[in-house]
């Protein structure tokens, strides 16, 4: 028998795209929280080359860039103007990302240098000697996608630090409402899933109603039949647990069906991409937040791709400019709404790859890398942590290809976002478990 847990919830077609509900029901209760504030990750599925996303302008650290970086060097128009950060260093993004150099030097987006999981900070000759803890399976996209989103880097974790960030504002009823606090827009993701909480998995621009019903009186016989066999005690824990989890996702459709249908349109412009289309469902569930009866909401949305092992500078070319064109439109839109200080996007992915390029002009599985932080709150137009040495063979690298040590952990970037999220420093603890590694809790991204 399948335990309650880990039992497989049920989407169907009547439910529209709504689905992983928890199996108990959580008393509504009122707001304790004296303001809104919402996570919103950004997955770039395959691992992003993000030493193409954003580089070091300053002369040594951009000729050791263009010296071993070879035929995925970027320069001239290859990359925006070089913007100033707070301390004067000069940094340029890759030329399809203009929207995230407009935000550096407007300083709504901040840089996180070389993240990655970690167990604890590492060295290389530590790593090369194998003297200390390293994450499981280093490399492989299957187990980084797993070590970000649960920030659990050596074994397995029913559980995503996202998740656990949820247990512990519906533990204390900070939303007065059953509404689940994370919902993905790109199908089922672990980092939502928590002990007492599971996610919300809603396909964007999808019909959120009941099919098959209508007004008449013969509709609503059937709906009320239907309704009926779900609240049935049929004695079977299996099939209670299934009909809970169906009953909560129409319940659920409901509330936001009605809380949708009562919100203005949206008038900033999105993009015509998946990952527009994902942001900008966000943007509308975050719009009709007070009608949720939401103060605290997190969000997962995805772009794929980025696996470029070939032809990497193509690749980019179509990629950067839907990232940058779908973060943009929503940070705009969360000033439309006035929401801009309480709304922080972040990006994950894989991992970050080989600083050498590979002979088909891609480039390999690495390690750490950049992520982007995007919001009102954030402390932007710096770099937080410390950008690699490029140098291959040298004291950030793995081996000889630029595989980058992170010294900046998951644990470190995901407690910052949730201390701004509301968890207090002593409750961080159990939502990222190897945080009392690191001597630097909160890396000061966010005000």
């Amino acid at each position: 028998m399948l335990s309650r847990r880990n039992f497989i919830r049920i989407g169907t077609s009547s439910v529209g795209a709504l689905a992983l509900r928890p199996f108990w029901e959580l008393p509504a209760m009122a707001q304790t929280g004296p303001y809104y504030r919402a996570l919103v990750c950004v997955f770039l599925f395959g691992g992003n080359d993000s030493n193409n996303t954003v580089i070091p302008m300053e002369d040594a650290a951009y000729k050791a860039y263009t010296a071993n970086r070879g035929a995925l060097a970027l320069s001239g128009s290859g990359l925006t103007a070089p913007v100033a950060d707070a301390l004067g260093a000069p940094y340029a993004f890759h030329a399809k990302l203009p929207e995230m150099a407009s935000l550096f030097a407007s300083k709504e987006l901040a840089v996180l240098a070389n993240v990655g999981p970690l167990v604890q900070p590492l060295t290389r000759a530590q790593y090369q000697a194998a003297l200390a803890p390293v994450p499981s399976n280093l490399f492989s996209h299957a187990d980084q996608q797993i070590e970000w989103q649960t920030s659990v880097a050596q074994g397995r974790s029913a559980t995503g630090w996202a998740g656990r960030a949820a247990d512990y504002m519906a533990a204390r009823n900070i939303n007065s409402s059953q509404f689940p606090i994370f919902v993905s827009l790109a199908g089922n993701s672990l980092m939502g899933a928590g002990a007492t909480t599971q996610p919300v998995a809603l396909g964007p621009g999808q019909s959120l109603a009941l099919t098959g019903f209508d007004a008449t009186a013969a509709s609503n016989a059937r709906l009320a039949a239907f309704q009926s066999l779900l609240n049935f005690d049929s004695g079977l824990s299996l099939m209670q647990a299934a009909n809970a989890t169906l009953a909560h996702s129409v319940q659920d459709a409901s509330a936001l069906s009605a809380a949708l249908g009562k919100a203005a349109a949206i008038k900033t412009q999105f993009p015509a991409t998946s990952l527009g289309a994902q942001l900008k469902q966000a943007a509308q569930i975050i719009q009709a937040q007070q009608a949720l009866g939401m103060r605290r909401q997190i969000f997962f949305c995805s772009l794929g791709g980025f696996d470029t092992h070939t032809s990497e500078i193509s690749a980019h070319n179509t990629l950067y400019p839907q990232l940058g064109a779908a973060l943009a439109a929503f940070y705009n839109a969360t000033q439309e709404l006035g929401v801009a200080q309480d709304v922080t996007t972040f990006t994950e992915s894989d991992f970050s790859r080989t600083f050498q390029p590979t002979s088909g002009g891609g480039s390999d599985h690495a390690w750490g890398g950049q992520q982007l932080v995007v919001g009102g709150a954030v402390r932007g137009g710096r770099v937080y942590g410390k950008f690699p040495d490029f140098t291959l063979g040298g004291p950030d690298d793995t081996d000889v290809r630029g595989r980058w040590i992170p010294t900046t952990s998951v644990d470190q970037y995901g407690a910052t976002l949730s201390s701004w999220f509301g968890i207090p420093d002593g409750d961080l603890g159990a939502v990222f478990p190897n945080l009392a590694n690191f001597s630097l809790r909160n890396l000061g991204f966010l005000a």
